[in-house]
């Protein structure tokens, strides 16, 4: 592989495949991913145009603080994330499945 390539797949960690998310952004022609906490936008148009070959029109970017979790007396805390937005051209088509 190139280093363009693996940099692209560090980048995409995974898509975020939910119900309720792939329901409003299937009408918008848009992609959820999971992205490492130090991408920018421009990193992740080039990593998703990189790999799957589809124009990007924007990426919106938002970070999710992780959730505070107790197993009986302990308190633990999932890492924190971020998730991506990435809305294609009209007629460009991604298979993430």
């Amino acid at each position: 592989m190139n280093d363009a390539l693996l940099a692209a797949y560090r980048i995409l960690r995974r898509p975020r495949l939910t119900e309720k998310g792939n329901f409003d952004l299937e009408k918008r022609n848009a992609y959820a991913f999971e992205v490492p906490l130090d991408a920018n936008k421009i990193e992740i148009r080039k990593a998703v145009e990189t790999l799957y070959g589809a124009k990007v029109l924007d990426v919106h970017t938002m970070r999710r603080r992780g959730k505070v979790r107790r197993r009986g007396a302990h308190l633990g805390r999932r890492s924190d994330w971020k998730k991506a937005i990435v809305r294609l051209k009209a007629g460009e088509k991604i298979d993430v499945y």
